[in-house]
């Protein structure tokens, strides 16, 4: 009975922290840029205006124009990793919950949509491979350790743990050869960092599990130094990276203050995006400036959401939070 108990225990465990790992690792690496022609990549006409969509709560508008970006370059993998990128944010609005102060997605199965996700993320892996085997360079590396995590991200919310942790450490692998052929390309410090982070954030059971996985070990302080990075160089991570780094501080190490810093610049670029709302309410919640947060959850419920379901999450979950600062919508 006890070892029964205890192999139960070790499941849930295990479970637990590679949602965690799988969810915050596997994060695609994407943020508004101010020039195409910008820094080391050599980014598609276009790709500015997606993701500044995407980043301002418009996945609608940024589906369709990635899916016009692939018909324009049908070998570039960027179409389609922008247009899972924009369905992604979709998926997190649906498996939203508010638990303990703070509104996240929280793990579930199979639902309508994640063929359509899974399918694209495949054909963006897929061209980058095609485009590797061709000629090795550091961008498409970096196009298909995106790919990687995003199929990850999603395994990882089905709590699907074995498919997960394979495209997890594959992510992480290209990320690592990118780097090695382009140690400026500081893009994909992004994957490493939330890698590194995650990875030395998990319990004593699960990083034994981990080692007997093959599942490679990180550091927190290397995974805060590289996001970091990510947020002041990269020129397609900085806004998710600002995200993770913010939800990391707040979630893991109970740095309020600090994850308020690194977050506010989200609203105060992308104001009509309501989940970077809700995740700076829930940090004013935390420090008990509850006007503040009640602003926040507020303005959460007033943006312009075209999709149903998610609006309808939406004004579920800032129902909650407001109930928690002691007011009402």
């Amino acid at each position: 009975m006890r070892r029964a108990q205890a192999r139960r225990a070790l499941r849930s465990a295990m479970k637990r922290n590679f949602i965690l790992l799988m969810l915050g690792v596997c994060a695609l690496l994407f943020a508004a840029c101010d020039s195409v022609a910008a820094g080391n990549l050599s980014l598609p006409l276009g790709t500015d205006a997606i993701l500044e969509h995407i980043y301002s709560g418009r996945s609608d508008l940024a589906i369709s124009e990635a899916q016009t970006l692939q018909h324009a370059q049908p070998e570039h993998p960027l179409g389609y990793l922008l247009e899972a990128e924009a369905r992604w944010w979709q998926i997190w609005c649906l498996s939203a919950e508010y638990k303990y102060g703070m509104t996240l997605p929280r793990h579930r199965g199979k639902a309508p949509g994640d063929e359509v996700y899974l399918d694209v993320v495949a054909k963006a892996e897929a061209l980058a491979a095609a485009a590797l085997a061709k000629h090795e360079s550091a961008d498409m590396h970096l196009y298909a350790g995106m790919a990687g995590g995003l199929a990850a991200r999603l395994y990882g919310l089905r709590v699907e743990n074995r498919a997960a942790a394979r495209a997890g450490v594959r992510a992480r692998e290209h990320f690592l050869r990118a780097l090695a052929l382009d140690p400026s390309l500081a893009d994909a410090n992004m994957g490493l960092g939330l890698y590194n982070y995650y990875v030395d954030t998990l319990s004593t059971i699960a990083r034994v599990l981990r080692f007997f996985m093959g599942i490679p070990g990180g550091s927190k302080e290397d995974g805060i130094r590289q996001l970091q990075q990510a947020i002041d160089h990269g020129q397609l991570t900085p806004a998710l990276a600002r995200y993770y780094l913010a939800i990391n501080l707040h979630l893991f190490d109970l740095k309020y203050e600090r994850a308020l810093q690194v977050a506010t610049p989200l609203v105060e670029k992308y104001p009509d995006n309501p989940i970077f709302r809700l995740v700076r309410g829930d940090l004013y919640g935390k420090l008990g400036r509850k006007t503040l947060a009640i602003e926040d959850y507020r303005a959460a419920a007033a943006a312009p959401i075209n999709d149903p379901g998610c609006r309808a999450k939406i004004e579920q979950v800032v129902k909650q939070s407001l109930a928690a600062q002691g007011a009402g919508q």
